[in-house]
């Protein structure tokens, strides 16, 4: 076992750990974006179609928030954005526990996806600048993982603290973002490749988002990634399936939890399994392990063939997740890696607004098993898309690799 987290987790930078530890801060104290709804629908009263706005605003605020974070981020540093969006979010957090008015909330949650957005794309971008090439797999695995347990920890503590005290949502949420943006202060350089460590046709780059909505190979990659987190998003519609079987409400719980354990107690063990491999080809087949998860849901009536249905397509979401990152930041230029991150997490929050929206309506005309076999299918053409666009990417990569930049400040020792 030593052995094992030696390969897993040893050799690489402190910053990289101080990042790892802020980012499971941070998602064990997400309380407000997990049980936005309930507290909506739960404690304030509000109608449940206002409240579905509502979180429709998060998401919208969040995806612009990822944009204006990447150009904040490559603009004028790391830090900055990482700082601000966390300070600003944590002071938006606490008015949104402490207004009852509609529009007020409607305002600040839509402020509150926006600051969280502002700070992603510059946490990524970090890891990627002070984690070598080689080892960008693992850490972004790790950092997968430390997302993973803080949301399922917090899961858990937020059901706790909505029936205590709903204000401790917001009071807690906004502790947590002032911890993380403090650790960042103390412990996290500025990482932003220094401009005389870059060539000239990227200096004259005036930090828009042209360089990359010109990249036709990163947006098919990103279109490919939306619509494969499309397929999963889509199980908002599980609950339906489960009552249209029979089933009890209450064996969603159960079900659903499979996604979580695995990724948690296996996430670690991906890596080694697929660092080998070309990043394309493992998107691939990971695609098609998610779609095989679908026509099993599609053949499912009981709760163990639906967990059985989760328990496949949470291993193709292991295989894709970490493949998926290192190969954004393989095709993401040093100097621009903000904006590329942000962009690149349009395609999740298109699947997020698209997934559940899609899914309802197909489950309303055609019926669940369409739904099901559907999403089977539209995985295999991700899979397909990948295994077409791997080659091109194979060349971009190739002809992006130099040597590395050196960073505005050095690099602290390995632990």
């Amino acid at each position: 076992m030593t052995a094992w987290w030696r390969q897993t987790g040893g050799g690489l930078p402190r910053t990289f750990w101080y990042l790892w530890t802020a980012t499971l801060i941070n998602r064990l104290g997400s309380f407000v974006a997990i049980y936005l709804g309930v507290y909506l629908v739960s404690v304030r009263h509000f109608d449940p179609s206002y409240a579905g706005m509502v979180i429709g605003l998060h998401g919208a605020g969040s995806a612009l928030g990822t944009l204006v974070g990447g150009i904040v981020a490559d603009r004028w540093g790391r830090r900055p954005a990482m700082l601000s969006g966390n300070v600003a979010a944590a002071a938006t957090a606490l008015g949104l526990g402490l207004t009852g008015r509609p529009v007020a909330i409607a305002a600040l949650t839509l402020a509150l996806g926006l600051f969280l957005g502002v700070a992603r794309p510059a946490f990524t971008a970090t890891i990627i600048d002070v984690v070598g090439e080689r080892d960008r797999l693992r850490a972004l695995t790790l950092n997968y993982w430390a997302i993973n347990i803080g949301f399922s920890v917090a899961a858990t503590v937020a059901g706790v603290l909505i029936r205590a005290d709903p204000l401790l949502l917001f009071v807690l949420n906004a502790a947590v973002l002032l911890g993380t943006a403090a650790l960042i202060a103390l412990k996290v350089p500025e990482s932003r490749p220094a401009p005389d460590a870059v060539g000239p046709r990227v200096r004259a780059d005036r930090g828009g988002l042209g360089a990359v909505l010109r990249d036709r190979v990163f947006l098919t990659f990103t279109a490919l990634t939306g619509l494969i987190w499309l397929c999963i998003e889509a199980n908002a519609m599980l609950p339906v399936a489960l009552r249209a079987d029979g089933l009890p409400a209450s064996a969603y719980g159960p079900v659903i939890a499979v996604n979580g354990l695995m990724i948690v107690a296996g996430q670690l063990f991906v890596p080694r399994l697929i660092a080998r491999f070309d990043r394309s080809r493992t998107i691939a087949m990971a695609a098609v392990v998610i779609g095989a998860g679908f026509v099993v849901t599609a053949m499912a009536d009981t709760v163990l063939l639906y967990a059985l249905s989760v328990l496949v397509w949470t291993l193709g979401e292991m295989m894709m997740t970490p493949a998926n990152s290192a190969l954004t930041a393989d095709l993401s230029p040093a100097a621009q890696r903000g904006r590329y991150q942000g962009v690149y997490s349009l395609g999740y929050a298109f699947a997020s607004f698209a997934g559940p929206t899609v899914s309802g309506l197909v489950t309303g005309r055609f019926g669940d098993t369409a739904l099901w076999l559907g999403l089977g299918g539209l995985a295999l053409l991700v899979a397909l898309g990948n295994l077409v666009a791997g080659p091109t990417r194979t060349r971009r990569i190739e002809g992006l690799r130099a040597p590395t930049p050196a960073l505005a400040r050095p690099e602290p020792a390995p632990v």
